[in-house]
């Protein structure tokens, strides 16, 4: 759960350095700093402050300047904190900066990086022996610079518990939800993704999005085909099942899901199961067999294991984590 009380709002501070990139400054806002009425009548959860070292901060490429930005101090009071990228990664960050983000982490709050935000963790000395990720293109210059970093340059994202790195700038949104299903559970992280119009769980890594030829003729779009087994998790679907629905062989459909959606068929259905039974454990169903049941995982023992895997959590864990009255309360 986040380290905010439940008499306020969980604070996210974001660095916003010389150069940061205003997408990643963006998407912090975006899903940590706005109004959630989709939520319906709950206190919000985030509340978010943009710091910087200088009273004014020139963005990237210098297409606008940013005033009125809190100081660094800012960060003495955050249970996040966010460093975003910027692309002159081979130039060093502030002794302010990394001041900051040190002495943030030293005292037990949670740092992410957004992109190449990950070159500023490394050079604050805290991901030495860690895993981390960055932007697939800046990952050779990383390994370079930072050895000691046990860099996974395929994945989204790398959660380390206290210390959470995203590959690339998209790759903040898939972490930002994570954190929000990791922080308020699975129903929570699926309304913000729904206003966001992104999926709320990617699988497969950036190496899916790494330069190659363009075909001529893109495939056609799995989104009637998702939309229309999401109605059916209870179901017995196969992949077989998919396939016949989408008119195309299996091996068609698994070359479609592996370049459109970074993962197999059979992994993103189970994914869904599980996401279903995590929403209905948190909306009160208490009885395995039938979360098992109805969302197509089958058998209560193929729910616990697959509910661990996923989260980590057992079933009873997670119910106590996120199922009624569980956890932090966020009703005002």
């Amino acid at each position: 759960m986040p380290q905010g009380s439940s008499q306020r709002p969980h604070r996210v501070a974001v660095i916003v350095d010389e150069g940061t990139n205003p997408f990643e400054v963006g998407v912090a806002t975006e899903l940590f700093g706005l109004p959630r009425p989709e939520l319906g009548p709950v206190r919000p959860p985030y509340e978010v402050t943009l710091c910087a070292p200088a009273p004014e901060v020139r963005m990237n490429h210098g297409f606008f300047t940013l005033t009125g930005v809190s100081g660094l101090d800012t960060v003495d009071d955050a249970d996040t904190l966010v460093v975003p990228g910027r692309p002159d990664n081979v130039v060093p960050r502030g002794p302010a900066v990394l001041d900051a983000i040190r002495r943030t982490h030293a005292r037990g709050a949670r740092v992410l990086s957004f992109c190449t935000g990950s070159f500023a963790l490394a050079e604050a000395g805290l991901l030495d022996g860690r895993r981390a990720t960055t932007h697939w293109l800046w990952a050779d210059l990383f390994r370079r610079l930072h050895p000691k970093v046990l860099l996974e340059p395929d994945v989204l994202f790398v959660d380390e518990g206290d210390i959470l790195t995203a590959a690339g700038s998209a790759a903040a949104l898939d972490l930002g939800l994570h954190l929000w299903r990791q922080d308020h559970g699975a129903e929570m992280a699926n309304h913000v993704s729904r206003r966001l119009v992104f999926a709320a769980h990617r699988d497969g890594g950036q190496r899916q999005f790494v330069e190659r030829p363009v075909p001529d003729v893109p495939d056609e779009s799995l989104g009637p085909l998702v939309a229309w087994a999401q109605e059916r998790l209870g179901e017995a679907l196969t992949v077989a099942d998919l396939a016949a629905r989408a008119a195309v062989s299996p091996a068609t459909l698994h070359r479609r899901f592996r370049t459109q959606m970074g993962t197999t068929p059979l992994a993103w259905l189970t994914g869904e199961r599980v996401a279903l039974a995590c929403r209905l454990i948190e909306r009160g169903e208490e009885r395995l067999d039938v979360v098992a049941a109805r969302s197509g995982l089958g058998t209560a023992a193929n729910l616990r294991v697959r509910l661990r895997r996923e989260t980590g959590l057992s079933p009873s864990a997670y119910r106590r984590r996120f199922g009624p009255g569980g956890g932090e309360a966020l009703l005002s």
